[in-house]
């Protein structure tokens, strides 16, 4: 019995072969069984790509993200966003065991002039000059000119580190002086709003390759941003960093209650939340759009079968009267629907793997930052993706292949060979 059921699967895939290999049968293949690969293949390729594109793009914005900025910042709510008692909130959160690092900041928006008609509304960051900061803000590690905001200066001006962007956009370098104007704290008075004023010159230009930071974002020593903003010894917050970034809603929670309220704690899957939801979405449409590529790839597979049915009717006919039964025929006409899967699928997959990685070694494809907050296509293939791409594209490719397989069975010998 064993040995009859293999000499029929053998049999099988042999007829399956010789009709997939078309009338001539001067090829593997027949021209229209070669367009059912392909489109099986381009819409693999196509998903496998896309969804290795839109993995890329979100690891790429969280490595950047919490390499530029801390894990989570602790706000006083009742207070216009000013702690005055920052120093018990610093020693709470270092209490935590799965804090790492932690320091006050502050933070603010100001405009920002180079000694020209032309001014810029940038965000302004004081840190303190200690390695949690540093670590924090991920400064040492993007420096790439210069030194920190704490370096003393030729001119005896604080110093501040500017963007790659910022820079460029204002005209900044090493050594040149800029004036930051703070509405923050400013008293009203008959003539308005009297603005503050601090000069600062630049000793560092850093770069993160994130649009936000780069462009937007200046960093000063933490004494001379509070002076400028007229906050005494108070502080914005206090950031701070945990052993695991997936972790930090889970410590931010236990610290938030631990210190109750006015005291609120954002991580930052929080903060920037809105983000990585539209890219979620993004990804789970493009996923959507591109699987209907498989699907119409898949009508090419019932088409290209159907075809043979018509072409081969008297053949079958002929196995059916020879007593080869309506299973066989049926499972012939599967094995051949499955081959164009397979041979598709693996197709597709290998290039769509060969396509990311050209992506990934030569980055020939490069991102206005000021649109996509980095300045190259990232990819990132991931496993658990693209084995679900491609067990899906060969079910796809099987379930194609029912309504042909049954229509091949269901022909009567007699009615088979009559077939003109």
């Amino acid at each position: 019995m064993p040995g009859r059921r293999n000499g029929g699967a053998s049999f099988e895939r042999y007829v399956a072969r010789r009709y997939l290999a078309g009338a001539s049968g001067r090829g593997l293949v027949s021209f229209i069984t070669i367009i059912a690969v392909g489109g099986v293949a381009v819409g693999v390729m196509a998903l496998v790509v896309v969804i290795g594109v839109l993995n890329g793009l979100q690891t790429d914005l969280r490595e950047r993200i919490l390499s530029g900025g801390p894990h989570a910042i602790v706000l006083q709510l009742d207070n216009g966003f000013k702690m005055d008692e920052w120093g018990t909130v610093l020693d709470r959160v270092r209490a935590d065991e799965d804090v790492v690092a932690a320091a006050p900041f502050v933070l603010t928006n100001v405009v920002l002039n180079a000694g020209d008609a032309y001014n810029a509304t940038v965000v302004l960051r004081g840190i303190a000059d200690d390695p949690a900061a540093n670590q924090m803000t991920g400064l040492v590690d993007h420096l790439v000119l210069g030194a920190p905001p704490f370096t003393p200066t030729e001119s005896g001006a604080p110093g501040v580190v500017v963007g790659r962007g910022l820079a460029e956009q204002l005209g900044l370098y090493i050594g040149k002086t800029v004036t930051a104007v703070s509405l923050e704290n400013t008293p009203l008075t008959s003539l308005g709003f009297q603005p503050t004023m601090a000069r600062f010159e630049v000793v560092g230009v850093f770069q993160t390759g994130l649009y936000q930071y780069d462009d937007e974002l200046a960093i000063v020593g933490l004494p001379e941003a509070q002076r400028l903003l007229g906050l005494g010894a108070a502080v914005t917050g206090v950031e701070f960093d945990v052993r695991d970034p997936w972790e930090s809603a889970v410590v931010a929670a236990r610290i938030e209650e631990g210190l109750g309220f006015p005291y609120r704690i954002d991580d930052w899957q929080r903060l920037n939340g809105s983000l990585f939801s539209a890219l979620k979405l993004e990804k789970l449409a493009m996923f959507v759009i591109l699987t209907l590529i498989v699907l119409v790839a898949s009508f090419n597979i019932v088409s290209t079968l159907i075809m043979i049915v018509s072409d081969k009717t008297r053949e079958i006919g002929i196995l059916r009267g020879m007593g080869v039964t309506a299973a066989a025929i049926g499972r012939v006409f599967r094995s051949m629907g499955l081959f164009i899967g397979i041979v598709g699928t693996v197709i597709g997959g290998l290039l769509g793997a060969l396509l990311a990685w050209l992506l990934r070694t030569f980055e020939f494809i490069e991102l206005p930052q000021n649109v996509y907050f980095i300045d190259r296509l990232p990819i990132s293939l991931d496993p658990i993706d693209v084995s679900l791409i491609l067990a899906g594209s060969v079910i796809i490719s099987f379930i194609a292949t029912i309504y042909p397989a049954r229509k091949a069975s269901d022909l009567t010998p007699v009615d088979a060979i009559r077939h003109e």
